[in-house]
């Protein structure tokens, strides 16, 4: 089990006041915070080690390559890659499916063949996806959600066919939650020959992941919703498919040599990762992944499921109140919980909640289609971490009540409505 207590003392930011009160933050979904031990790594690099990688053959250029290259071990073996050499660098998980989209899809698809998303895919992973159909011809297809916010399965079998090419997944909701069943996807996919495309932004953070036992082709996942800094993400994918794939950023380091005539690649992972890279980041990235591999990603579940089913308890005092998206068995979802209060829009509630030191996210999420299938155009998103605890989410809810009792003076102010966020 979690010391929450002891992980909060890791975390700076965390003593900070809002509004005069305790911040109490809710967000994790969009960003997670830093520990001290992230941020060191980070200042330390740069204090010490400070140098261009793979171009140097003076110290500290060795030094920087050394531990830069280290860092793809240390996420490889967080998600029980085969080889470090299957571990890209991407900027976040949009990169990484833009990467996946443009570096295979515009290679490998033709006029008439289908690629799959769902309904409740992120935009990262439904565009890229979207604008490589317009490019090749291909037709894009759309599987529905089921009534308990999942997945409609027996839909996306049906739609099956020699002619899928492509599979693009949420593996967890951004909105809902929702813990989507990978290996059955997988499964079925794999069957006609499509590839499994996953959009880990919300998994890889909060779900044991292993590359291996789920059967999927190719994830993307962020750094800065683990713990880890901005401007750093991770595509990881099969060598089978990295290897047929064509990189879309190209330059500095992404070959081996080039005459006027040729261009002979580099090796995995380095022909996907074009120019200086984020060096400090893959470093702050490893450490992130060494923190979370610490506490043990089976416990970093456990507490999400508790913070989430207290949540969902305690909000049946509000079931006329309150409209809840997503699974109601928080074993189906990740820690994140999305509604809307009756007669409040999505945005005066997020800022009231702000008033008393809570944040929280409201819009659409950058998940519109999802927003507006449920029938509506945002919503309100609390999201946990290891950091977050029980008394936190007891103030959560008492200040959502005396916003309800506020209600009636809270809807005559004019919010713009706009869907926001990620």
């Amino acid at each position: 089990m979690l010391n929450t207590m002891l992980i909060r003392e890791d975390f700076p930011i965390l003593k900070r006041e809002i509004n005069g009160r305790p911040l109490i933050y809710f967000d994790n979904a969009a960003t997670t915070h830093k520990p001290t031990q992230v941020i060191e790594a980070i200042s330390r690099f740069y204090r010490e080690f400070n140098a261009n990688v793979h171009r140097g053959m003076h110290t500290l250029s060795q030094e920087a390559s050394t531990l830069y290259e280290e860092s793809f071990s240390v996420v490889a073996k967080f998600i029980n890659a085969y080889s470090w050499e299957e571990v890209i660098e991407v900027k976040n998980t949009t990169d990484g499916l833009n990467l996946a989209a443009w570096g295979w899809g515009l290679y490998n698809l033709s006029r008439g063949d289908e690629i799959i998303i769902t309904v409740m895919d992120h935009h990262s992973s439904m565009l890229p996806w979207r604008i490589v159909a317009e490019r090749t011809g291909a037709v894009i297809r759309y599987v529905d959600i089921a009534e308990d916010g999942d997945i409609n399965y027996t839909q996306l079998e049906e739609m099956l066919s020699s002619r899928t090419r492509v599979v693009a997944i949420t593996m967890a909701s951004n909105v809902l939650g929702t813990i989507v069943d990978v290996k059955r996807i997988c499964r079925v996919a794999h069957s006609v020959g499509a590839i499994v495309v996953g959009d880990g932004a919300q998994y890889v953070p909060h779900v044991p992941t292993d590359v291996r036992d789920l059967g999927i082709d190719l994830i993307a996942f962020s750094g800065h919703k683990m713990l880890g800094p901005t401007g750093i993400g991770i595509l990881w994918g099969r060598r089978d498919v990295l290897e047929e794939m064509k990189p879309f950023r190209v330059g500095g380091d992404t070959v081996k040599d080039v005459t006027l005539d040729s261009i002979e690649w580099h090796d995995l992972p380095w022909k996907f990762i074009a120019g200086t890279p984020h060096i400090a980041g893959m470093i702050g990235l490893a450490e992130a992944a060494k923190y979370l591999m610490g506490i043990g990603m089976d416990n970093v579940r456990q507490h999400d499921i508790e913070l989430t089913k207290y949540t969902l308890d305690r909000f049946k005092e509000l079931e006329n109140e309150i409209f809840v998206l997503g699974p109601l068995d928080p074993r189906k979802r990740t820690g994140i919980v999305s509604f809307n209060v009756q007669g409040l829009h999505h945005h005066t509630v997020a800022k009231a909640l702000d008033s008393f030191g809570i944040a929280v996210r409201s819009g659409g999420h950058c998940a519109h289609p999802l927003h507006y299938r449920l029938g509506f155009k945002g919503s309100v998103r609390a999201s946990y971490y290891i950091y977050n605890t029980v008394d936190e989410v007891e103030t959560f809810i008492s200040s959502l009540k005396f916003i309800i009792a506020l209600r009636d003076m809270l809807s005559k102010q004019t919010i713009e409505d706009r869907c926001t966020g990620t």
